[in-house]
């Protein structure tokens, strides 16, 4: 049976979760306020120093959820997301529209990774 690691634990959630070899990281939201683009650059930005703190990067994401507060913020966000991900390293990806926590909070974005 393999352990599991807990990382920026709280009442409600952990940040990072680690069982065996694969990285699950909460969802991450931006900076509110901020446009949907720069909310998505900074989701990303927490990403990147998650992912690095479990023992991973973006190039051993296996699988991510992103939500839109609303799909007219999609073309957007994929802008920052494309020019994000490694070339030849996209992860399987689904993006939807949901409510999300906060009425500000534009984009929320969940990783699931392998470790290096």
């Amino acid at each position: 049976m393999s352990n599991i690691t807990r990382k920026h634990v709280g009442d409600r959630m952990s940040q990072i979760v680690i069982h065996g070899d694969t990285i699950y990281l909460a969802g991450q939201v931006g900076e509110l306020g901020a446009s949907v683009a720069e909310q998505t650059r900074t989701c990303l930005t927490e990403v990147d120093k998650l992912l690095i703190e479990a023992g991973s990067d973006r190039d051993h994401i296996l699988q991510a959820t992103i939500w839109l507060a609303d799909m007219k913020d999609f073309d957007e966000m994929n802008a920052v997301w494309d020019a994000w991900v490694p070339g030849g390293n996209a992860p399987a990806r689904a993006c939807g529209e949901a409510k999300l926590a906060v009425p500000e909070f534009a984009v929320e974005i969940i990783v699931v990774a392998a470790k290096k």
